[in-house]
């Protein structure tokens, strides 16, 4: 069963509510029972006072027979409140169960408890000492108070409160429930805006004007993700659109050099050039296809694994050397500059790759003659590689691009006026360095332009 926001909410209405009327009930219930205890004992405390007053003026038997008149008559006929007076001498002695009540506690204030047989509730006692006077003894006067209604109020207060409680929660429940509705509509337009998305519009968004300040974030985040998934979306589509023109080349190719040869009769010679042409194409498409698949794993989260620390000058110089014969060819010189102490982890194999990647683009884009240079920094606990080549100056725009796959600045700026790669080059050198952990960067100034990737320094 799906949980549903609507339900919890109500859910945790009525918990909130369940638990403000129990403790407001508890409170309220305390509050009355002290009040009625209070009320219980003032009501001793005056009958006691109002008798002590006459006791302490009475010192002989016959003033006392007017006592015990006073007293019978404050006596109520449902024994509800209930006089003793305990003495020595029995003349002066008032009420029944006169042994019950001299074993009754009570505290220093003459409070107390007395369970009467016969008797279902204990009364509530307050007894006073009165000094001997005349004939009369020392004797101590007990009042006692039943108070029936005491319990019957509380009982009957106590069941308002829990009549009164239900009553309020199960309205709670139903508030909580239209207020969770009405304050879930923003969510239910989120909802609808959402199954409206459709792929043919991708530039569509959700709508944020409406939305309330707990939705903005929301909504303002899923609109980021549709705006990546666009721009996602058209980069696969140019990316597509890119592989096929890579590929449409050697295959028109292919197919015409073979239509050619098949037109008539031709010589060992001339299919063996048509054959080794064919191979040439066939081996650019295969270069293609490689370097597809290597950024395919390298986006997938693939790193480097075969570590090794090593002088980054080294891996340099073996790569220089790889390009010897290009450099002579195009009659280039390459410096290396920098920290040439510097020691990096890598994989050597893919350093090489990216580096390769970066002479044969410096290479493409230098006029002859020219001299090349590697740099070699250290940076924040990375060694940066960079090659530089003068020539012409790169625009901003371009620079932001460089390693997007595919991608090349206008033809102008190939001196050659041929171009030997297929676009990915540079997107290989960012993969490498992403690999590794490290980025790549790219910047055109004062006639030159580097372009360089980061490795882990060791």
């Amino acid at each position: 069963m799906k949980r549903s926001i609507e339900r919890r909410l109500v859910v945790m209405f009525a918990i909130a509510a369940l638990a403000t009327f129990a403790l407001a009930s508890a409170a309220l219930y305390a509050v009355l029972q002290s009040e009625l205890a209070r009320h219980q004992h003032e009501e001793l405390d005056t009958n006691l006072q109002n008798l002590r007053y006459s006791i302490e003026r009475t010192g002989d038997v016959e003033r006392w027979h007017r006592v015990v008149l006073k007293l019978d008559t404050l006596t109520p006929a449902d024994g509800r409140v209930r006089f003793w007076v305990l003495s020595d001498d029995p003349r002066f002695q008032y009420g029944k169960g006169l042994g019950e009540v001299e074993a009754m506690d009570h505290d220093a204030d003459g409070r107390g408890t007395l369970k009467l047989s016969g008797q279902a509730q204990p009364l509530r006692t307050l007894s006073v000492a009165i000094d001997a006077f005349g004939e009369r003894p020392r004797v101590r006067l007990v009042v006692g108070s039943d108070w029936p209604g005491y319990g019957h109020t509380l009982r009957v207060f106590l069941g308002a409160l829990l009549g009164v409680s239900l009553i309020g929660v199960l309205l709670v429940i139903l508030a909580g429930h239209w207020i969770a509705r009405v304050g879930l509509k923003p969510l239910e337009q989120l909802s609808r805006e959402a199954q409206a998305l459709r792929p043919r519009r991708l530039s569509q968004r959700l709508k944020l004007d409406d939305m309330p300040d707990e939705l903005s974030g929301l909504t303002a985040a899923f609109n980021g993700a549709l705006g990546r998934l666009e721009d996602a979306y058209r980069q696969l589509e140019a990316f597509n659109a890119d592989v096929a023109h890579e590929l449409r080349t050697p295959l028109a190719n292919l197919i015409g050099g073979t239509q050619v040869a098949l037109s008539r009769q031709r010589s060992a010679p001339a299919l063996e050039e048509t054959l080794q042409s064919n191979l040439e194409e066939l081996e650019r498409m295969r270069s293609i296809v490689n370097d597809m698949l290597f950024l395919a794993r390298a986006d997938q989260g693939e790193a480097a694994t075969s570590l090794v620390r090593t002088l980054v000058e080294t891996e340099v110089r073996r790569t220089i050397e790889f390009f010897e014969f290009v450099l002579d060819e195009a009659g280039n010189t390459v410096a290396i500059e920098g920290e040439l102490t510097a020691e990096a982890t890598i994989e050597t194999s893919l350093f090489r790759r990216a580096l390769s990647n970066l002479l044969q683009n410096a290479i493409e884009h230098s006029a002859p003659g020219a001299r090349l240079t590697v740099r070699i920094e250290r940076e924040a606990g990375w060694v940066w590689v960079k090659v530089c080549n003068p020539g012409l100056p790169v625009a901003e725009e371009h620079l932001r691009r460089l390693f997007d796959r595919f991608y090349r600045v206008d033809v102008s700026r190939h001196d050659r006026g041929q171009h030997h790669g297929h676009g990915l080059g540079l997107a290989i050198v960012k993969a490498v360095a992403r690999m590794h952990g490290g980025s790549v960067a790219a910047d055109s100034a004062g006639g030159v332009t580097c372009i360089g990737f980061s490795v882990p320094a060791s």
